[in-house]
């Protein structure tokens, strides 16, 4: 019982994750500059702020989806 309850658990986060970061490529495509570029190279805190905020909320939605 406790091994199924643990393999539960790495199947959903696993899950989660891989819907994240397909959720996170769609963000990234949809805006109209580079992200990794203003973030790394430029320096850019105020979309560093609202880049992970995106990314909170992504994360929300998913967990309350799985759960």
């Amino acid at each position: 019982m406790d091994l199924y309850i643990l393999l539960n658990s790495f199947i959903y986060a696993l899950l989660g994750i891989v819907i994240f970061i397909a959720g996170f490529i769609i963000v990234d495509k949809l805006t109209p500059y580079d992200l990794w570029k203003q973030l790394v190279e430029e320096k850019n805190v105020a979309l560093a702020i609202v880049v992970g905020a995106t990314a909170l909320g992504i994360c929300l939605i998913i967990a309350s989806a799985i759960h």
